[in-house]
């Protein structure tokens, strides 16, 4: 699960390896059988699922030697009412297990290989920590008048298709994570239920070759049943090439700010005010309180000193001290723990890396998060003024005038798995969003934090994915008979375009752009692909026959006669050029477009790119006579050698006089020999960090 709360966490799997064959469902023992030597106790104890539902296979948990080597809810939330709702449609096959669903939820199901159960959790799919039932609500909850967090962001309350079912399949637990296992039976229940749209926000915090990550597996199965799955991008950026769930076939999405941002003022004593950013519902009422610098109070007989004290660190802080008073504290983790473990008061976070000012965290006392230079400021107060004073004013909503705007956190590209492939692929809002929650769930992450709330506000590409998911769902009802990829191509030729200026990493951030509802049910034309395109794509990857079977579960799936190389001819709806320090430019991708809007119309091109790079499209206009017509066209990019160089950002747009068709085109360098060298192919496995088959999953 990727969404940025107080507190990160991470989980560890056993080792689980996946068979995908072209047999009988009973034949699974009979084959594990026979892997394990003839044991058939060992067999029918190492067996956890039979995949027969969507796609033939089983999981069987193995010793290392032995190895060839989506969400929960709170159904009674207001945001899950089914007034007015029909019965589920007739194709329905979901179930629900140990809860009772509605007209709205009409599944709900939970998975547990380990059969291990924290007692922080529901053996159920009901939700105990917040995060599934927070993004259920925001791709499809209902409208809930009066919606806020204790006061804060008062209104209106609603998910991007209100009216939408929801099915819910939790493979995740608290303190335990998600098993591959089980992520792969959901997909299998999901498919053969009949979902329409898969949404999941979750992700690894290393990319892996797709024929040993579960998502981009179960992903390919849902594509080739017409499902199309939005993804998380991650929260590791804004770091470079970071970004994960990079399978082509899925939507990844980035996580962007709203017009509107969450301030809880400081207020010293000599009249100064500094704006601090939390969620914070605590009222002071303007009451002042001794101020302190949490470096002058140290627990030194607790074993702390001036380091663990100034970053407010558990178990840090002298309680003599600091009772009843509020702390600043100078922490590079942005923790406030040693405040409420001594019984502060308040707490003001000053905090040393200054592109992660934009998160609002919710926090269990009086709280806000200052700039560094603001937090000096106030220390200043602090050693000048023989009695300082101060106080925290209870939170309120100020419009950020900068928005949109890529969140620091959100994970960013180049694609570490395929240079050619831009991803994150779209972004949505996933800063600071208010949505339901689970009323068993801390709304900070603290445990001090005994506050019961029906809707929280959190970020993370946890929350963008299920906007995105939203749209699709949106564009799917109005165009059933659409492929995933075409749904997917809509969403992103139609993408508002970002401010480069407010983004440093340009389309690394933010892919095609930022979500526009409305204009991805029109696109005009789309960038369509099919299982066997993307097969294609795979064995120019580098993939073989054995490895190509390990995603698709096809016997006869095969990369014979195709030669590794350039994934610049998969009809994707960007364009990247990644160029190895001292090459020249030299590119030609091939694409296909179809009309899916007038029947008679004509699309003229428009280039823009650097004056460095040369871009030439032929033909530079299609003509279409009929409605799912097709026109092929070739854009080669060419530019002299190039080394160490930012990335150069350009479009490709087709026009016709009402639908603008937009596809960034971008132009990289890379270091030497990195196409070959790295984990851009699979076969090589060079450069990740963890087991293939466990999961370093993050909240």
């Amino acid at each position: 699960m990727q969404c940025l709360n107080n507190s990160i966490f991470y989980y560890f799997f056993s080792v689980l390896q996946f068979y995908f064959t072209k047999r009988a469902i009973n034949d699974d023992f009979d084959l594990l059988f026979g892997l394990l030597d003839g044991s058939a106790s060992l067999a029918k104890e190492s067996l956890v699922y039979s995949y027969g539902r969507s796609f033939n296979g089983f999981a069987a948990k193995l010793s290392p030697p032995e190895v060839d080597t989506f969400s929960r809810i709170w159904p009674e939330s207001e945001s899950f009412n089914d007034e007015g709702m029909s019965p589920p449609p007739a194709k329905w096959k979901g179930k629900c297990h140990n809860i009772t669903c509605n007209n709205k939820i009409i599944g709900a199901r939970y998975y547990n290989s380990e059969g291990l159960y924290p007692t922080t959790e529901f053996k159920s799919p009901r939700d105990a920590i917040g995060h599934g039932t927070h993004t259920s609500s925001t791709a499809a909850g209902r409208e809930v008048d009066g919606a806020s967090f204790l006061g804060l962001a008062k209104g209106t309350a609603t998910g991007g298709v209100p009216n939408a079912r929801i099915a819910v399949y939790k493979v995740c637990w608290d303190m335990l994570g998600c098993s591959n296992a089980d992520i792969l039976a959901a997909f299998d229940d999901a498919i053969a239920d009949g979902v329409d749209i898969l949404s999941m926000s979750l992700g690894s915090d290393d990319p892996q070759p797709f024929f040993d990550d579960a998502l981009a597996i179960g992903a390919f199965h849902a594509m080739k049943h017409g499902v199309l799955s939005s993804a998380s991008a991650g929260n590791s950026g804004p770091s470079p090439a970071t970004a994960s769930n990079l399978a082509p076939w899925m939507l990844t999405v980035a996580a962007s700010s709203m017009d509107r941002k969450f301030i809880s003022q400081v207020v010293l004593g000599n009249g100064e005010i500094y704006p601090g950013i939390a969620v914070n519902s605590f009222k002071l009422n303007g009451t002042s309180f001794p101020l302190v610098w949490a470096g002058d109070v140290a627990n030194y007989s607790g074993g702390n000193g001036l380091l663990n004290a100034k970053n407010c660190l558990p178990g840090s802080l002298n309680s003599n001290k600091i009772a009843g008073k509020i702390v600043l504290c100078n922490s590079v983790l942005g923790d406030y723990t040693g405040v409420v473990m001594a019984n502060g008061l308040g707490a003001i976070v000053s905090f040393p890396i200054p592109f992660l000012i934009d998160i609002a965290l919710s926090y269990p006392l009086p709280a806000t998060q200052v700039k560094t230079g603001d937090g000096d400021a106030i220390l200043e107060y602090i050693r000048t003024t023989e009695n300082p004073i101060g106080t925290i004013l209870v939170g309120e909503t100020w419009k950020d005038i900068m928005a949109p705007y890529v969140a620091s956190f959100s994970s960013r590209g180049p694609n570490r798995l395929n240079p050619e492939i831009l991803k994150p692929d779209i972004t949505a809002p996933g800063l600071d969003i208010l949505a339901a929650w689970s009323p068993v769930a801390s709304p900070s992450g603290s445990p001090f934090d005994t506050r019961k709330v029906k809707f929280n506000v959190i970020s993370g590409t946890s929350m963008s994915c299920p906007h995105a998911s939203a749209v699709a769902a949106y564009v799917k009802a109005l165009h059933p008979n659409w492929s995933p990829a075409a749904i997917k191509s809509a969403i992103m030729t139609t993408a508002n375009v970002m401010d480069p200026r407010k983004n440093d990493d340009h389309e690394f951030a933010y892919g095609a752009g930022h979500v526009n509802p409305l204009a991805a049910t029109n696109p005009g034309l789309v960038y369509n692909a099919s299982e066997a395109d993307y097969i294609h794509f795979l064995c120019k990857q580098g993939y073989n026959t054995s490895t190509l079977k390990q995603i698709t579960g096809e016997s006869n799936a095969s990369c014979d006669g195709i030669v590794p190389g350039r994934a610049w001819d998969l009809n994707y709806p960007t364009f990247g050029v990644a160029v190895e320090d001292g090459q020249s430019v030299n590119a030609t991708f091939t694409r296909t477009v179809t009309n899916v809007a007038s029947a008679n119309s004509t699309y003229r091109v428009t280039v823009q790119m650097p004056s460095s790079v040369n871009v030439e499209v032929h033909p530079k206009e299609l003509s279409f006579s009929t409605v799912g017509e097709k026109k092929t066209f070739t854009v080669k990019v060419s530019g002299p050698k190039m080394v160490e160089q930012p990335i150069q950002s350009g479009t490709i747009v087709w026009k016709d006089g009402v639908h603008v068709v937009r596809s960034p085109l971008i132009v990289y360098t890379i270091t030497p020999n990195s196409m070959t060298t790295s984990p851009f192919r699979p076969t090589e496995r060079i450069g990740f960090g963890a087991n293939s088959n466990n999961w370093n999953m993050h909240f």
